[in-house]
């Protein structure tokens, strides 16, 4: 949950020219995620921020700040907001070095101070030596290290990142995205970061934002919405392979759940929100799906056995993804990942039998749609 009074908090609605309800809120020292398909308004959100976009109803708050309160008439002009802001394509001066880059930044800080300030952040972000380089002599990689000296050069009350990783190759972006993680150690601001990446997003964020079409469908820490997404539309946003259609039972004890499900029963944790009787959806994630070994008569866990035949068996690497039609469901299909070697040594090709079991525990429900 959020604590009640959040550090940085932001309320953004409007129906044009890009439709927004987007509403979240982070700690002074967290990175919260903004993660949805393009066209989910995550960039025009940074704006909205950065004072770049104003929207038709809003507020946003700092610490005792105010930046924006539609209702009271209060807008802040860029100059007066104090944002730091890594663009998707770095926007660096091309004529200047990368000194004279974050230098640039500084307007707040006596000249003659200057130059010390903007060598001690490019050093701070692995960039010393390279001071006097223009952008077209670094890397994409060390572009971005500038660009990010560059919007801590201001001294940033939020630190506004948008898709800062996407220019670059894969070992670079690892890199950087382990150097941002150090760094945000070092800084006691929050970041917003906008990402398309939830592999990113998990690794980085203390809160991650789930948009679609500009709306805020979910707030939380990354694992909550990974395993207890809110709603359908989230579930399939953060990529969950198994969703599917059932009906409660029934409620054991306050202890244990009952649903339906192509005519087999699953017990889930128990779940007051949800009469007998009520269609809902639910999901559980691949990773608490466990495969039974064929040559033990003994099992790890023996919750909502299911047994059913292979479908599909694709390895990837060192892991294994299997597709398994349950026995006697003819309409869904359920998706799991095993070591590439235990696949291999319990013959799971297509075809073949197989036994799993889901963790009650893991089972989430959610409305139907």
């Amino acid at each position: 949950m959020l604590e009640s009074r959040p550090w940085f908090q932001v309320d953004i609605e409007q129906d044009e020219p890009i439709a927004l309800d987007a509403h979240f809120a982070c700690g002074k020292d967290e990175i919260l995620a903004l993660v949805g398909p393009s066209g989910s308004g995550k960039s025009t959100i940074l704006k909205t921020i950065a004072g770049l976009v104003r929207p038709r109803k809003g507020q946003i708050r700092i610490g005792q700040q105010l930046w924006l309160d539609t209702e009271r008439h209060i807008s802040l002009p860029v100059r007066q907001r104090s944002v730091g802001v890594v663009f998707q394509d770095y926007a660096l001066f091309p004529h200047l070095s990368a000194l004279a880059n974050v230098a640039e930044a500084m307007q707040h800080v006596p000249p003659p101070q200057r130059h010390a300030r903007a060598a001690g952040l490019l050093a701070r972000v692995h960039l010393s030596g390279l001071e006097q380089r223009r952008p077209a002599q670094l890397s994409g990689g060390q572009q971005q290290r500038v660009a990010v000296a560059r919007a801590l050069a201001r001294d940033p009350d939020v630190l506004l990142l948008d898709e800062p990783f996407s220019a670059v190759d894969q070992v670079t972006r690892e890199k950087l995205v382990e150097e941002l993680a150090i760094l945000h150690q070092q800084l006691s601001l929050p970041i917003v970061l906008v990402t398309h990446s939830l592999h990113e997003a998990t690794m980085l964020a203390d809160r991650m934002c789930i948009l679609h079409r500009g709306r805020t469908l979910q707030l939380d820490r990354p694992e909550e919405i990974m395993n207890r997404p809110a709603s359908v539309d989230v579930a399939r946003l953060v990529a969950l392979r198994n969703i599917f259609s059932g009906r409660v039972i029934d409620h054991d004890n306050a202890q244990t759940t009952r649903i339906s499900w192509g005519g087999m029963v699953l017990e889930t944790a128990h779940d007051a929100r949800f009469s007998p009787g009520q269609a809902i959806c639910w999901t559980i994630p691949d990773t608490h799906v466990v495969m039974h070994r064929l040559d033990k008569s003994y099992r790890t866990t023996n919750e909502n056995v299911l047994q059913g035949t292979v479908q599909t068996a694709l390895t990837l690497g060192n892991t294994t993804q299997i597709r398994m039609k349950p026995q006697g469901n003819d309409a869904d299909v359920l998706s799991f990942s095993v070591p590439a070697h235990f696949a291999q040594i319990n013959h799971a090709v297509p075809g073949a039998p197989v036994s799993v079991s889901l963790e009650k525990e893991a089972i989430h429900l959610m409305p139907a749609p």
